[in-house]
């Protein structure tokens, strides 16, 4: 879900995975593995994410809708 999640949040925004990756202090390949399900972050860049799109963590883990 939070792949998905991710994916939503950063197409609602107009953002690149470059963008994104850049913003965040990640490489553009993590994100990808993010939003593919390959790989999961770090509650640290987890609460990076949910502040850059100011959403809550429940929110990108599918716990509440976005």
């Amino acid at each position: 879900m939070f792949g998905k999640n991710l994916r939503e949040l950063r197409n609602a925004n107009e953002l690149t995975r470059n963008a994104l990756a850049k913003k965040l202090g990640v490489s553009m390949q993590s994100i990808y593995d993010w939003e593919i399900g390959k790989h999961e972050t770090d509650f640290v860049t987890l609460i990076k994410i949910a502040d850059y799109f100011d959403v809550s963590i429940d929110e990108l883990l599918g716990r509440k809708e976005l």
